[in-house]
């Protein structure tokens, strides 16, 4: 945000309008910063003059600590101290929804002086005056705003609490937006791991067939040059002739107009690799498109990637939870999914032919397979490639 914008104070209970447009800008864009909303309680801490600011998105509570966003000297003791004992006893616990109020106001001028969470938790931090609101968002989200001034200060006047008030209809919102963006973010990272763990590599083109991105599979396939690389930023295959037909491929995903309701064009091919390992499998597919993107570089298609070199991973305790196998078991099973022979795994694991033979009876049983051909494929297609 600009800093050249001047703080003004807050004249005869009236908004000063340059200073209520800034700390607006800072609400909206708070849900984009990391930690979110460090603009705003910055704002709110100027204005109207405050020495401490914080949003807890998620109040602590006897279950666990919360989500605490704050501003101001306060050192992790304190935050802890706050979360293990003192969240307790806070007077601005379940106030009303949207209520701007001070301690005063709730429990007595008096009563507020004396009680524990003044003595103990702000007068050792030179706090004397506080002012809090409680929001709760249709979502159901339930957060708290609490602003605080040293001793000697003025308290909190109905101006100031007409500053916060004016604020809240826009921090709701922008409450509600911070909590749908947390859950596209989860839900993005939750496929973006399922795909890792599947060793497939994925890279997000734009309309013009420019990268925008692509994953850590991705990126490891085409490091290795073996039968698709990138060229200066352009990817590119080993063969002329298969080069032509990816881009080909690509143009004609990108170039294809399709329906609002109908389906994604995909098509495939398999690469050569000058290696002589087993061709890399190429899947090309037009990416879903929003209604109202407004980016100038949208997603047009993705490029899935799959080495057959490169298996996809698995745990071995979940390998042992979902099948019943030992531990032993279980790594010769990940060991033969790993493409190598009963031989091979019983070396690298340090037992003898006859103890893998004899795993791998067991193996069978417990699986209901009778092949390893069978075994890896049971594996592979169970969902111990998505853990």
């Amino acid at each position: 945000m600009d800093g050249s914008i001047s703080r003004e104070p807050l004249r005869d209970g009236e908004l000063c309008s340059s200073a209520f447009e800034r700390t607006l800008a800072a609400i909206y864009e708070g849900p984009m910063e990391s930690p979110p909303w460090q603009g705003f309680l910055d704002d709110l801490r100027d204005y109207p003059g405050a020495t401490f600011a914080s949003l807890m998105l998620r109040p602590p509570s006897i279950d666990g600590h919360g989500v605490v966003l704050a501003v101001g000297q306060v050192s992790d003791a304190v935050t802890a101290s706050y979360n293990s004992h003192f969240f307790a006893i806070d007077p601005f616990v379940d106030l009303p929804d949207g209520q701007v109020v001070t301690p005063e106001e709730l429990i007595g001028h008096d009563a507020w002086r004396q009680s524990t969470f003044f003595s103990e938790f702000l007068r050792p931090l030179g706090v004397s005056y506080m002012l809090g609101v409680e929001l709760r968002t249709e979502d159901g989200v339930r957060c708290r705003l609490q602003i605080s001034r040293q001793e000697g200060e003025r308290p909190f006047s109905a101006a100031d609490k007409s500053w916060v008030r004016r604020l809240l209809p826009h921090l709701r919102r922008a409450i509600r937006l911070h909590g749908r963006i947390g859950h596209l973010e989860a839900e993005s990272q939750l496929y973006a791991g399922t795909v890792a763990r599947m060793s497939i590599g994925m890279i997000l083109l734009d309309e013009k067939g420019g990268i925008l991105q692509m994953n850590p599979q991705a990126r490891a396939i085409l490091d290795q040059a073996d039968g698709l690389q990138l060229n200066s930023g352009v990817l590119q295959a080993a063969y002329p002739t298969e080069d032509r037909e990816l881009h080909r491929l690509v143009r004609q995903v990108l170039g294809g107009c399709r329906k609002e309701s109908g389906p994604s064009l995909v098509e495939g091919l398999a690469l050569t690799r000058p290696s002589g390992r087993g061709k890399l499998g190429v899947l090309v597919r037009s990416a879903p498109e929003a209604d109202w993107a407004q980016a100038p570089r949208r997603p047009g298609g993705v490029i899935f990637l799959r080495d057959p070199v490169m298996p996809p991973q698995a745990s071995r305790d979940l390998v042992m939870r979902i099948f019943g196998l030992t531990p032993a078991e279980a790594v010769l099973a990940l060991h033969l999914v790993d493409s190598l022979t009963l031989d091979e795994a019983a070396i690298l694991m340090g037992i003898r032919r006859n103890t893998a033979r004899a795993h791998l009876r067991a193996i069978f049983s417990k699986t209901g397979v009778s092949r390893q051909t069978a075994l890896v494929q049971v594996i592979l297609n169970s969902v111990v490639t998505l853990g």
